[in-house]
């Protein structure tokens, strides 16, 4: 599991929490290796982010879909994070901030 905190650049406003990111729970496996959403339109977007609440995998809002946020918009599920190679972060809508991993606290 992986432990979040917000990204020091990356709150709206500087300094904002996120109750949330201490909230999570141990990862849900992805429940898919594409956004089926996109992928029954004959899509195949590379720009995913995985539902750290149920493992609901969805496009990023800078594809066609934007089904992660449409998936956040239907369930309430919070905090999505990068699927993409190299990308460390996750995102918290309901508190608009970026979070990163935080290497200095031990999950529970």
């Amino acid at each position: 599991m992986t432990a979040w905190t917000v990204r020091p650049d990356g709150g709206r406003p500087q300094g904002r929490v996120c109750p949330h990111a201490a909230a999570l729970g141990p990862e849900s496996a992805p429940l898919s290796g594409a956004c089926l959403e996109c992928v029954a339109r004959g899509r195949h977007e590379h720009r995913l982010r995985l539902c750290l609440t149920c493992g609901h995998v969805g496009c990023s809002d800078s594809s066609p879909g934007g089904h992660a946020t449409a998936h956040h918009e239907s369930t309430g599920h919070p905090v999505v994070r990068s699927t993409e190679p190299g990308h460390e972060w996750a995102w918290c809508y309901v508190d608009e901030v970026f979070l990163e991993p935080d290497c200095g606290r031990r999950p529970a």
